[in-house]
């Protein structure tokens, strides 16, 4: 039986982050022509080598996704050698520890704000071009593909374009306030693209992850000997699963979003993929 993207052309930006690089390779697997967008090419490298080794089709494309001139190149490039675009997985994103204040506590004694642990970096210190750039690479960095790789579709009769939201897209989490607005953004942004681009056949949904485990957020979920940390302790009290998932939990949910026949009547959605953790009030 033939997959819903065989032949086709799939964009992946981010693609050698633990998410997208099993998003890439689970496309490639089906038959798509896997485009790999990231900043630093050798990151995408070891995306590349499974896809190969598998038989699969890919290409390594390196740009900034926050650089519309250079997305520009790449997508005139790609459609020039392999067709335009059928499937924009828009992946790219991230936080910056620069943009994450400590927790606030308040001096009953000289009503003086102080923070937990880090005084140099309550809110009031934070690096405000790191909080910045946590904006635009999560918002920028998901409209200026979408924009670019939207009208491809729109010329060659339709598509399918994938956000990712996160548990910060519903309520925001502590301490990383950019990336919780950025997150919330991108729900929104879905929405506004899916009823923009419905004429011309193109599908805009989101996916939104939860605790998924990866090499950014071991470092606040996990301590060093595999034990979880405070924070990670909180996460797992307030999941129903009582676990964080695995990258390949979340390929049945963008494929049913990707697929053509199978979500033929689904646009502007964001479905939380999250061992139920939105459903827990801690309680």
């Amino acid at each position: 039986m033939k997959s819903y993207c065989e032949g086709k052309v799939a964009v992946v930006t981010g693609a050698g982050g633990t998410l997208c690089s099993c998003i890439a390779i689970d496309l490639a697997k089906k038959g798509a022509k896997v485009v790999l967008i990231g900043r630093t090419a050798s990151k995408l490298e070891k995306t590349k080598s499974e896809i190969d080794a598998a038989g699969g089709i890919c290409r390594i494309e390196a740009g900034d996704v926050t650089d519309e001139k250079a997305m520009q190149e790449i997508a005139d490039r790609v459609a020039a050698e392999w067709g335009p675009c059928k499937f924009l997985i828009n992946g790219a994103g991230g936080n910056n520890v620069k943009a994450m204040p400590s927790r606030l506590r308040y001096s009953e004694a000289d009503q003086t704000p102080t923070t937990d642990f880090d005084k140099d970096r309550g809110f009031w210190d934070i690096d405000m071009a790191a909080f910045k750039s946590v904006l635009e690479i999560n918002t920028i960095g998901t409209v200026i593909p979408s924009k670019i790789y939207g009208m491809q579709m729109a010329k060659s009769g339709g598509g399918s374009i994938l956000n990712f939201g996160s548990m910060n897209t519903y309520r925001p989490l502590t301490r990383v306030a950019p990336y919780a607005m950025s997150k919330a953004a991108i729900a929104n942004w879905t929405m506004f693209f899916a009823q923009y681009m419905a004429p011309a056949k193109v599908r805009v949904n989101a996916v939104a992850p939860g605790f998924f485990v990866n090499e950014r957020s071991k470092q606040y979920l996990m301590t060093p000997d595999g034990g979880f940390s405070p924070r990670g302790q909180q996460v797992i009290a307030h999941s129903p699963m009582g676990r964080f998932g695995e990258a390949p939990e979340l390929l049945g949910c963008v494929e049913w979003l990707l697929d053509d026949e199978k979500a033929s009547f689904v646009t502007g959605i964001t479905v939380p993929v999250d061992g139920g953790f939105l459903t827990s009030a801690g309680v």
